[in-house]
């Protein structure tokens, strides 16, 4: 068995305004960190891309058309006060969600025990009509769907660790008795959502709000205390990751205190799940993360887990 990794160049043609966080350069300092022998065994694939029948499984076809024609011939095109469109956005978008979902059909058919899918724009925060936080489409809520109705799964797990709630994913699994979101995050911090009180109409929503200033020993504490048993108890059959990486100190747009190590350690916690209850399956698809050193280290440790937990 191995690591299957999916990106795509077309994933560097998505192009924001300068200065912007969610930049080119975060998938460039990945993949050069990923050049290292360590990775020598990666099993690298080329993202195919996603048709729009994929992007249906979660979003309505005036949305998908709205999103499409506001790509610009040139420059940017601005849709809500952080997310933009640049020529190429709409190929970058497809793409994205084209790995996500090979990614997925790679691990379901056994052709690779658990796989990472290197791509922006992001998409955990991306609700059924409404792109918003760097995001057009829900890409991991829709590979979910995709498990579900196309795979004939029972019982999916979407776990988010980006520093953002993942209000997006929430929004498109509210109302999926077959999908449990976990989403741990700063609380009070942008989007403003993901309360713990927040659980769906079948208790299928756990959100672990953490406070600014939060360091792995509590981080630690909050998904072995909350998070895991819960798990245990909805045993997925299949788990995806929402990878962000911003919950690390050096990250510049919040504040919790994360470090590599922590980021090690829920890989392998989540890996310890997955084989457990999902054979070893695990999805996982970049999310935030936006110290561009930060970024790579921590995204690579997170992959050399999965190549070490894949093998």
């Amino acid at each position: 068995m191995s690591t299957a990794f999916y990106t795509d160049p077309a994933c560097l043609n998505h192009a924001t305004p300068e200065g912007h966080p969610e930049q080119v350069a975060r998938l460039v300092s990945i993949l050069a960190a990923l050049e290292h022998r360590d990775f020598a065994g990666l099993d690298r694939r080329q993202a195919p891309m996603a048709e729009v029948a994929e992007l249906l499984r979660c979003h309505p076809q005036d949305y998908i058309d709205r999103i499409r024609a506001a790509e610009p011939d040139a420059g940017n095109h601005q849709l809500d006060a952080d997310t933009w469109m640049s020529p190429g956005s709409w190929a970058a978008a497809l793409a994205g969600v084209g790995a996500v979902t090979a990614a997925l059909d790679a691990v379901v058919a056994g052709e690779a025990r658990n796989a990472f899918a290197a791509i922006r724009p992001p998409g955990h925060h991306a609700e059924t009509a409404t792109p918003m936080g760097f995001c057009l489409f829900g890409t991991v809520a829709i590979a979910a769907k995709r498990a579900l109705d196309h795979h004939g799964l029972s019982r999916v797990a979407v776990l988010d660790f980006d520093v953002h709630h993942g209000n997006g994913t929430q929004d498109l699994l509210w109302d999926e008795p077959r999908a449990l979101f976990v989403s741990s995050h700063q609380f009070p911090l942008w989007p403003g959502t993901g309360r713990a009180e927040e659980t769906g109409p079948h208790g299928t929503i756990l959100n672990v709000p953490l406070a600014p200033g939060t360091r792995g020993p509590d981080f630690r504490d909050a998904w072995e205390g909350q998070v895991f048993p819960r798990l245990d108890i909805f045993k997925p059959e299949l788990i995806l990751i929402s990878a962000g990486f911003d919950a690390h100190i050096d990250d510049p747009l919040a504040q919790l205190a994360l470090t590599e190590e922590d980021f090690i350690w829920i890989t392998h916690r989540i890996c310890d799940l997955a084989d457990a209850h999902a054979g070893g399956r695990v999805v996982s698809a970049l999310e935030g993360g936006y110290n561009l050193d930060a970024l790579a280290a921590s995204t690579a440790a997170h992959i050399r887990v999965l190549m070490e937990r894949g093998a």
